[in-house]
C-alpha cells in the first residue's frame, strides 16, 4: 500500500475572508480518490483527478457548494 503526505485545503466563502483552512496527515492507500471519497460527505459530490510528477495526485472537490483540494505527495 503507498503511503502518501496529504494537504487538504478548503477554501473560506465567508465575505473579505480570503484565508483557506489547511490541513497535514499522512495516510495509506492505493486509491487516492476513493480515500477522499471516504472523507466527504453528501449526495452531490464532483470530484477532478489531475495526476501529478513523480506520482502526486490532487483531488478537487465539489460538495454542497464547498470547494476542497486535496494534495497527495508520495513519501519515500
Amino acid at each position: 500500500m503507498a503511503e502518501y503526505e496529504v494537504v487538504r485545503e478548503i477554501a473560506n466563502s465567508c465575505s473579505r475572508n480570503q484565508m483557506r483552512d489547511v490541513f497535514f496527515s499522512e495516510v495509506e492507500t492505493d486509491d487516492p480518490e476513493g480515500y477522499v471519497r471516504s472523507q466527504i460527505q453528501g449526495s452531490d459530490v464532483r470530484l477532478t483527478v489531475e495526476p501529478g510528477q513523480d506520482g502526486a495526485v490532487t483531488v478537487y472537490v465539489e460538495s454542497s457548494g464547498m470547494f476542497q483540494k486535496f494534495l497527495f505527495t508520495p513519501l519515500d
